[in-house]
């Protein structure tokens, strides 16, 4: 209890002496590490929710035989021996709706977490890219997407889908949809937003977690950080939010986008060890 107390006690003289700041402004001097040639190259400019973020070469999602392009990058993070896999992409387009499905599909994943609204501030910010009537699926090219199963709670929304390939294959999926959370700002509630994550963890099977927020990189940097802070503070591992990000901005640029949002990943972690100081941390479900 101790150790835990001055740990708490560490973390906040680093957020009352403004380290988090400092830290956010030097992440902030890293250079894009490579050209983004096949994001910014003319044929796939309308495939960008926004101009300015696109993925490295490197760390971008390639799409079937062709390896054909959509905005998103796989995002590795080593943390204390562990290796934790994601993929981070922009909030769907209309025309790459179909891409978003067979990023889902080919990555077998399971989980899709949305840290978004549609509209915000009177701005679209996502297009819907699934159905939202349990008799109306949304028909594609190559796959057919059921709504199965809605969940409406506090912070945010589980819907399951079937996905069926024209082939006949099926593919169950859940998206789960944080709500409470504007954009470029922080999340309304430290409890719901541990509850989301963990809730996220939980339900999580197969493939790369696949996060995205409209651009892909500010509310889902925040989500891929705050889920390996919270896996080291329950196995007990050491962790070093800027390191954290550090791995993330080197594999998809500018991920944690404002210093309120890198503040916010350290108040979260006091917030959690205070749970855990009155052993409160597992009533979060």
């Amino acid at each position: 209890m101790a150790t835990l107390k001055h740990l708490i006690e560490a973390i906040e003289k680093q957020i009352e002496g403004n380290e988090p700041f400092m830290e956010f402004l030097a992440l902030e001097h890293i250079q894009p590490l490579d050209a983004c040639i096949l994001g910014n190259a003319p044929q796939n400019r309308d495939k960008n929710r926004y101009r300015d973020i696109v993925p490295y070469d490197g760390t971008r999602v390639p799409l079937g035989e062709r390896q054909d392009y959509i905005n998103a990058s796989f995002i590795r993070i080593l943390n204390s021996g562990e290796e934790y896999f994601y993929i981070a992409t922009q909030g769907p387009l209309p025309g790459t709706t179909e891409d978003f499905w067979q990023m889902v599909w080919e990555n077998k994943s399971n989980v899709i977490a949305m840290m978004t609204k549609e509209i915000e501030d009177g701005f679209i910010k996502c297009h819907r890219y699934w159905p939202i009537s349990l008799n109306n699926p949304l028909e594609l090219q190559d796959y057919v997407i059921a709504l199965e199963n809605c969940q409406i709670l506090e912070a945010f929304t589980i819907r399951v889908f079937k996905m069926v390939k024209k082939t006949g294959s099926v593919h169950f999926v859940h998206q789960i949809q944080f709500i409470n959370w504007p954009d470029h700002g922080i999340p309304t509630s430290f409890e719901a937003f541990v509850r989301y994550v963990r809730y996220m963890r939980k339900i999580h099977e197969t493939g790369p977690i696949i996060a995205h927020c409209s651009a892909g990189i500010g509310r889902t940097g925040v989500l891929l950080c705050v889920d390996v802070v919270l896996r080291a503070l329950e196995k007990d591992f050491q962790f070093n939010i800027k390191n954290i990000v550090t791995q993330m901005r080197e594999q998809r640029f500018g991920m944690i986008q404002t210093k309120e949002q890198y503040h916010f990943c350290y108040e979260i972690v006091v917030y959690v060890l205070r749970k855990i100081l009155t052993s409160s941390f597992n009533s979060i479900e």
